[in-house]
Order: C-alpha cells, then sequence, then structure tokens
C-alpha cells in the first residue's frame, strides 16, 4: 500500500476528532458524511485517470481504497453505536481518555479486517481483546489449515473453469444461444470464487488472530464460524434472489441492513441497493447491476408468494430446481454487469440472452402489480 496508507491514517485521524468533539448523538451523521465523502474522492479520481486520462492506475492505490471501503464500515458501524449509546466513551480525564480512544484506533486500524473483512462489532472486538469470557478459544490451528485446503480447492476449480473458458470462447457468429449463456454463467462463477477464497483467507487470518470463535458445538468441536461472509455451498445452492442478497457477504449485508435499511422510511430497498452503489465507486456496471439485483430481489419477494406451489411435494420440488436456475442466471447478470463495470458487459450480456433473465422478473412483478390494482 506504501504511501497510499496515508488515506487510511487520514479517515483514522479526523474520526478520533469527532469522537472527541461532537455529541454521541450527532456523531454519525457527522461520521458518515465526511467518510463517504473522502471515499468518492478517491474512487471518482480513479474514474478520472482510467476513462479520462486513459492512465494506468497503481495497484496500490486500489489497495488502499479498498481497505477504506472496509474502514468506512467500521468508522460508520462505531458511530452508530455511539449514537445508539451501545457504546459509552468518557473522557473525564487524559488517562482515562487514552484507555478508551487506544482501542479505538486498534479496532480501526486492525489489519485482519483491514485486508478484506469480515465485519466484526466494536464490542466484540474490545471483549475479544480484555479476554472478557468463561473460557479462552481453543487453538485455531486446524481449523485454520481445513480452510487453507477448501481455499487451495476452489482455486483449482476457478484455475480449470478459467482455462476451459479461455480455450472455448463464446462467439455469437458460430456459437448456440445455449451455449453463450452457460459461457457466461461459468464466467460469472469464476469471478465469485475469487471472492468465495478471498473471504476464506480472511477467515483464517481472523481465526489464527483469535476472531470467529463462537462454541463448542454438540460434537465438542471447537466452532469459528462466526465472522465469516459466506460459504460456497450454502450461497451457491439459494434458490431464491432474495435468499442469495441475505447470504452474499454477510456481514456486509447485515451493515447495509442497519447502515441504510432499517433506517429509511421511503423505498428502502433501493435506498440500500443504490447506496451500495455509492460505496463500491458509481461506475456505470455498479449501477446497472445493484438497481437489476435490487428489482429482482422485490420481483422474488411477490413472485414466490403468488407462483410457488403450495400442495404439491413433486411440483414443489420442480419449481425450487427452476428457480434456482433463475437465480443463478440473475447473479450471472449482477455480477458480469459488477466486475467487468463497463458497457462491454452490457454488450456480453445481450449478446447471450443473459439479461432476459432479470427482465423477465421484473415484467412478472409489474403484471402481478396490476393483477392485484385491478
Amino acid at each position: 500500500m506504501g504511501t497510499y496508507s496515508v488515506l487510511l491514517f487520514t479517515s483514522t485521524f479526523v474520526f478520533i476528532l469527532l469522537v472527541c468533539s461532537v455529541d454521541p448523538s450527532c456523531i454519525h451523521v457527522w461520521a458518515f458524511g465526511i467518510q463517504m465523502l473522502w471515499q468518492t474522492f478517491w474512487h471518482l479520481l480513479i474514474q478520472y485517470r482510467e476513462y479520462y486520462l486513459h492512465e494506468p492506475v497503481c495497484i496500490r492505490l486500489f489497495l488502499a481504497v479498498s481497505s477504506l471501503m472496509l474502514l468506512t464500515q467500521r468508522i460508520t458501524s462505531v458511530s452508530m453505536d455511539l449514537q445508539e449509546k451501545q457504546v459509552v466513551l468518557t473522557f473525564a480525564s487524559r488517562r482515562e481518555a487514552c484507555a478508551m480512544l487506544l482501542p479505538l484506533v486498534s479496532y480501526t486500524l486492525n489489519f485482519t479486517t483491514l485486508l478484506g473483512g469480515p465485519l466484526c462489532s466494536y464490542s466484540r472486538f474490545v471483549s475479544l481483546m480484555t479476554d472478557i469470557r468463561p473460557s479462552p478459544p481453543p487453538y485455531p490451528l486446524r481449523v485454520v489449515f481445513l480452510k487453507l485446503m477448501q481455499v487451495l480447492l476452489l482455486e483449482c476449480s476457478r484455475y480449470l473453469l478459467v482455462y476451459f473458458l479461455k480455450h472455448n470462447i463464446y462467439d455469437p457468429s458460430s456459437s448456440f444461444i445455449l451455449y453463450g449463456t452457460l459461457w457466461v454463467w461459468g464466467l460469472s462463477v469464476a469471478l465469485r470464487i475469487q471472492y468465495y477464497s478471498h473471504w476464506r483467507i480472511s477467515e483464517c487470518l481472523n481465526n489464527a488472530a483469535g476472531f470467529g470463535f463462537c462454541e463448542y458445538s454438540q460434537e465438542e468441536s471447537p466452532d469459528w464460524s462466526r465472522l465469516s461472509d459466506g460459504d460456497f455451498w450454502t450461497i451457491e445452492a439459494s434458490s431464491h434472489i432474495a435468499e442469495f442478497a441475505r447470504r452474499w457477504n454477510a456481514t456486509t449485508a447485515s451493515w447495509l441492513r442497519r447502515l441504510v435499511y432499517t433506517r429509511c422510511k421511503c423505498f428502502p430497498l433501493f435506498m440500500t441497493f443504490s447506496f451500495s452503489v455509492w460505496w463500491h465507486g458509481l461506475h456505470l456496471g455498479h449501477f446497472v447491476g445493484f438497481w437489476t439485483w435490487a428489482a429482482t430481489v422485490k420481483a422474488d419477494n411477490n413472485i414466490h408468494r403468488h407462483v410457488r406451489p403450495k400442495h404439491s411435494s413433486t411440483l414443489e420440488k420442480v419449481y425450487t430446481f427452476f428457480s434456482w436456475i433463475n437465480t443463478q442466471m440473475i447473479v450471472a447478470c449482477v455480477v458480469i454487469a459488477v466486475e467487468l463495470r463497463n458497457l462491454s458487459a452490457l454488450r456480453l450480456l445481450s449478446l447471450t440472452y443473459v439479461g432476459l433473465f432479470p427482465l423477465f422478473n421484473i415484467i412478472l412483478l409489474i403484471l402481478l402489480k396490476l393483477k392485484t390494482v385491478y
């Protein structure tokens, strides 16, 4: 990260000043506004260099801005805790101020989560640091080794999938439509596996540092899944797009729900996904991907309520299977749009007709709304 680490130190310094000088009932507004403006400035600077100047952007800047996004989660999480009085910081004396601020600085700049998450609450972090628990967590070597083996398996699978996609590129003029659909779906799976591997590695770092221990399971084996952004099989088995949205990047989803969804009185779902566009960097693909995701989640909540079979187990299994395919195709659209970020993603989705899946869901939602009105 090099000199770009100043981005993180600046945010932390400003937040500490706010904690010391602003009333807890107002601190969230100030912390949220300043942090998002600072983050947005760097996102727009990257876009200016990429699209206007056509200059290569330093990978260190990308890493710093990625860590800045995770720092935004932590700062706003603490500011909401202070506003809601879940955390109380008092500064009666200099010694007491140091005792309060040092854990806060350690939390905001904790490298194990700034490298890739997941989000841990400030109260849980302090509890672990002060070791307030009946018994210390068990030695995490075994669970870290198993998770690293999962990462190795995921990366081997991704390598084979990418190798196949590179040597069998979809050509609209000579390939079947079905092949194009499967090719785009395979590309989206390869992109998603990168996230699953990244999350597992982040879990390993946190587990090795002692974070994430929940309790002993019924088989007396330690459960280290308390800090997790998602499991490959659990997420990919989702047969509803709304269910997929709740499970994908779980700690970030919980943070967005608390920060935006529960605080918005008008259009909370749309506002949550719109804020996600802002937080991710305001690229064209982000607008298309996240707004498509929001529309299909809204459609999903209504379609399944009206269409799902209720009296036949066989029909319900068939329905679940086709619902899973529909979910996978919608997720493929979202991932391709968000990851490629530009018009090339939209052209790819239109050439392979994968974009018809979310469009069909949105049209069906409109028809159901019209039916309830008339």
